[in-house]
Formats: C-alpha cells, structure tokens, sequence
C-alpha cells in the first residue's frame, strides 16, 4: 500500500525515493531514443527529397513532444504519485478509466516495445559476430537487464547512466562526423525552397509525422516512476521537460548530419540508415563500430522499459486486490514479481514473433491515453480550479491545444489507415473493465482517487 497524505493523495512510502533527477532523465531520454531514430530516415527520404522538410518533421515532433511533456508536468505536480496516465486518468475522470490505461501497459504497452528493442539488438548483434542466432542474443539480454534490475535501483541506476551516456555519445560523435566529412557533392543546403511548402502541406509529411511522434513517445518516463523520484513535485517536472528538450535536439541534429554527409539517393529505402551512414564515413569496419555502438544503446533502452513498466504494475497493484501480488517489493525496494511477469510476457513475444502485431493493435490505445491525460489539464482547469499546482503549465491554453491537436489527427489516421488494428485494440483495453468490475479494491486507494 502506498502512503496517503492529509491531501487524499498517495505518496511515496519511506525510503523509496532514491531516484536523482538526472537518472529519472536518463530514463526518460534512453525510453525515447530507440531503433527508429536510427532506422525511419530512409522511408522520410523516398516521400521528400528535401533536406528542409525532412528536418522540419523532427522539429515538429520535438515540439509537440515538448507540449506534452508540459502539459504532463501540471499533472505529475498536483498528482505526485508512479503510474502515468493510470494515475492522471483515474485522478482527473474515473478509477475505471484508469485503470483501462494501466492495463494496457500491464500487459503489452511496455512488453511489446521491450521485445521490438531485444530483437532489434539481435539482429544487430548478429551482423556484428556473424553465425549467433538474433533470438538467442534477444533473449540473453533481456534476461541480463532483468537480473540487474532485480538487484535494486541503485545498481539499476549506475546501469541505465552509463548505457544513456553510451548511447548520447554515439549520437554526438556521428553528429560531428557527419558535419566534419565535408558534405556530399553538390553541397547540401537546408534553407528552405518554394517546393518545400508542398513537402510540408502533404500527406506523405502527415504520414511521416505519426512515425516520428512514435520515435519521441517516452517523454513522460518520469511520470511512471514519480514515487521513486527524489522530491518528485520538482523533479518531475525537470525531467520530462529537460529529457524532451534533449532528445529534440540530438534528433535534429542527427538527421540533419545524416542528409549532409550522405546522398539521400543513398537513405532512400534504407531500414538501416545509421549503418549506411556509418559505412560512409569510416568504411567497413568503423560501419560495425556504429552497429556495436547501436547494440549498446539499445541495451539502455530495453532497461529504460523494464525499469518503467513494473512500476505501473506495482502502483495499480497497491489498489487493486487482485493485482496485489504486484506490488511486493524485494529486500532492495524492486517490485520484483512485476519485474519478473513483464520479463516473462517480453520471452513469450519474442519466442512467437507476434511483438509487431501487438505494437500495431496497441499503437491507437496508447496514444488515446495520452490524449486523454493532456486534454485533463483543460477539464481539471474547470473541475477543479483550487487544485494546487505547484507547476502550470506555460502558453495554457495553446500549449496543451497543439499536443491534443496533433495526437488527434494522428488518431484519425490511425483508424482511417488501419481501422481493425486501432478498434481490436481498443476491445482489449476496454476488456480490462472484467477485471477492474469483478477486483476488489483497496479501501485507502479508492478513497484517494475519489474526485470529490
């Protein structure tokens, strides 16, 4: 059980905020940067051959990551508890609601992103040390984060630090890289031409936009661990609003380095533009550095998610009866049976291969949620207005408006372009009503969600 404050609001328990804000943000930035930062350039580059629209997609996207991430801020300061949008919603709507978004993550929000990572570092990892099998490296390594993670947070830090540093670094040195190679002939420019209001007015650049406000989803790391994050009220805030700002930066910067130093004739139709690019300006054997280097970044990333998900699990586990056995903490603090089920269901993925058709039916559940908790920050400004918010949210209300308004055009797409996959999805959150109607519910934790 968490604890309640004078408030109604549950907080932290002793001694479990051990997290600094600076590993909160290495979460959050690790959680963001994955495989599609370094794969998605090549499929932009058939669409818009313009290096001025290409990079407008990533400013675009930062910016609306940026609006969410502030918009989550006003939220993770009033509500200071682990759980994200299950916290958010079930404080803002409903408990029922809630609890439709945490048991998307319970099941495969985290899991099925985690196994996408573990397979991505095998396949990988194979064309490094050629003759290993991709599943077996997937597999091994989600079992070694696992068992780091198990052994606390203070371990799980020092690991998810160096890995996020790694990974940072990778991207800063092919940044440099590209820019020192001189450019491609003719010279590439990035000022913007007549043609790229017609790039950015089209489909195809509305099309894009969705895959690259996929490759930014992990901006509100912190809010799923706030009970973990020293003075979370501040911190919080700090983290998803710095971890945001930092990722839109490196994105920028390493799609505009790819187009300079490479012919985009040379992207296009490319999954594996890092390597191409990394091939391009140190040769055959600097290519398999760039891929080692990929290997470890992804290590940071399926260690942001394992870190996160438990945590979900946990928090709902503290006020749902049926679920308790989630929230049972080892002697170091981890909620080590969450750990260990997201552990398990990540195996059970990769062993049938069927993680890519559960990132497609869960893709439309995950962003509604998102979209629900941001269009909160506007519902509790008049449900409740003497709510205390020790953070606001700048530019309200045209900061939450740009998110909601961008997230629901990317809804519309999504079950226009693949409406049994967004509706299927939407059945599974919404048969996670059973078993929030038939699970007793902890008397303390009701009560603190109460929206009187």
């Amino acid at each position: 059980m968490s604890v309640t404050d004078v408030s109604g609001i549950p907080s932290a328990g002793p001694g479990r905020q051990t997290v600094s804000v600076v590993t909160a943000t290495a979460i959050a930035i690790a959680d963001m940067i994955g495989v599609g930062v370094f794969t998605s350039l090549g499929f932009q580059a058939m669409a818009m051959p313009s290096p001025f629209a290409l990079l407008m997609l990533w400013i675009v996207g930062g910016i609306v990551a940026l609006c969410g991430a502030l918009s989550y801020a006003e939220l993770a300061a009033a509500f200071p508890r682990s759980g994200g949008e299950y916290n958010f919603l079930s404080r803002t709507y409903h408990p029922a609601l809630g609890f439709l978004a945490g048991w998307v993550s319970m099941t495969v929000g985290f899991a099925a992103p985690t196994a996408l990572a573990a397979m991505a570092f095998g396949s990988y990892g194979a064309g490094i040390v050629p003759g290993v099998s991709p599943l077996v490296l997937a597999l091994g390594v989600t079992a070694i984060v696992t068992a780091v993670h198990l052994t606390g947070t203070r371990q799980g830090s020092v690991f998810q630090n160096v890995g996020t540093a790694i990974k940072i670094t990778l991207i800063l040195v092919l940044m440099i890289a590209g820019f020192a190679s001189g450019g491609t002939n003719p010279a590439v420019s990035f000022a913007p031409t007549a043609v790229d209001l017609n790039y950015i007015s089209s489909a195809p650049f509305a099309i894009s936009l969705v895959f690259v406000m996929y490759a930014y989803s992990g901006w509100n790391a912190a809010t799923y661990i706030s009970d973990e994050i020293q003075d979370p009220q501040r911190s919080v805030p700090r983290s998803l609003i710095v971890s945001t700002l930092v990722v839109m930066l490196l994105y920028t910067g390493l799609n505009a380095a790819f187009v300079y130093s490479t012919p985009l004739e040379d992207l296009a139709g490319k999954l594996d533009v890092a390597l191409v690019v990394g091939k391009n300006l140190f040769g055959d054997i600097g290519g398999r550095m760039v891929g080692a280097l990929i290997c470890i970044g992804l290590v940071s990333s399926i260690s942001a998610m394992m870190w996160i998900g438990p945590r979900v699990n946990a928090v709902m586990g503290e006020d749902i009866g049926t679920l308790k056995w989630f929230s049972q903490r080892n002697e170091s603090g981890v909620p080590g049976l969450a750990l260990l089920f997201q552990a398990g269901v990540v195996v059970v993925l990769l062993l049938t291969g069927s993680f890519e058709t559960v990132l497609d039916f869960i893709q439309f559940s995950l962003t509604l949620c998102s979209f629900l908790a941001v269009l909160g920050v506007i519902v509790l400004r008049f449900t409740k207005p003497d709510l205390p918010r020790p953070y606001r949210v700048p530019g309200y209300p045209l900061v939450p408006l740009i998110f909601l308004g961008v997230t629901g055009f990317m809804l519309v797409n999504l079950i226009t372009e693949r409406p049994l996959q967004s509706l299927a999805g939407l059945a599974v959150m919404l048969a996670g009503l059973i078993v929030y109607a038939t699970s007793p519910k902890q008397v303390a934790a009701t009560s603190s969600h109460g929206n009187t």
